[in-house]
């Protein structure tokens, strides 16, 4: 089973460019989207064998989620069910006969870390839907979880521990999520390699000197460990300010 995810960082924008010849391409049994930046009626997808599911943020232009499945979900739910967490179409959740498949776009902290403090509230709530799921079946995790989780995962780390996405709040919260029962799979096969990222930055000629972060991931349940054969991030494929990843698992 192969998953891809992406944050496309407005899908009409990258529909413009490659989207389809990569959507194509990779051949995914699911793939998952982030930052859509769209709403309802504003996109039509012609994605034959494919089930589509979206979830939209309240604010046009902003944010948003999609999954695209081969095979039809038993049941879906969009968002967090907390109307403080559901109003920007962060996160979708497909339930199959033997997983849960998330896809999620983690909120920014943003400059200055002025939305830190409602990071940290997001954090706790979607670590305990996580862990809820994970009782009931084994959970796959993907999306742009917005946190470059150690050194290896970004170029410059000593000049932004104090910025979004690298802070030690951000960090601490995303080892609190693996120790709570969950494998990060990208560093499951590949733990010492560095200069491995999925985001740059468009100012400094950033992906061009390969000067990224790593924040885009598959994150499964513990109970999946033995089912992982591989995990990817084509870094080749631009379009975006991130690149697809991937996690292959035979379930």
């Amino acid at each position: 089973m192969k998953c891809i995810s992406w944050n496309v960082n407005g899908l009409r924008a990258v529909m413009k460019k490659n989207f389809m010849d990569v959507f194509n391409e990779l051949d995914a049994d699911f793939f998952c989207l982030q930052e859509t930046k769209l709403q309802e009626g504003q996109i039509e997808m012609d994605l034959p064998g494919y089930h589509q599911y979206w979830n939209y943020a309240v604010k046009k232009g902003y944010s948003g989620t999609a999954i695209f499945a081969k095979e039809p979900a038993l049941a879906v739910t969009y968002g967090l069910g907390i109307e403080e967490h559901d109003q920007e179409g962060r996160l979708i959740t497909l339930e199959y006969a033997d997983f849960y498949l998330i896809t999620c776009y983690t909120p920014n902290s943003q400059n200055e870390l002025k939305r830190l403090d409602y990071r940290m509230t997001w954090e706790i709530a979607f670590r305990e839907y996580l862990n809820e799921l994970k009782t009931k079946k084994p959970v796959i995790l993907c999306g742009d979880l917005n946190v470059a989780h150690k050194e290896i995962d970004l170029k410059n780390w000593k000049t932004n521990q104090k910025n979004a996405g690298f802070s030690p709040q951000e960090r601490e919260k995303f080892t609190e999520l693996l120790d709570s029962g969950f494998v990060d799979s990208f560093r499951h096969f590949y733990p010492e390699l560095e200069g491995a990222y999925s985001w740059w930055s468009y100012r400094f000629n950033a992906r061009a000197n390969n000067a990224g972060w790593r924040i885009d991931y598959f994150v499964v349940s513990d109970d999946l460990t033995d089912k992982l054969t591989d995990a990817k991030i084509h870094a080749d494929i631009t379009g975006s300010d991130h690149c697809p990843v991937e996690v292959d698992l035979t379930i």
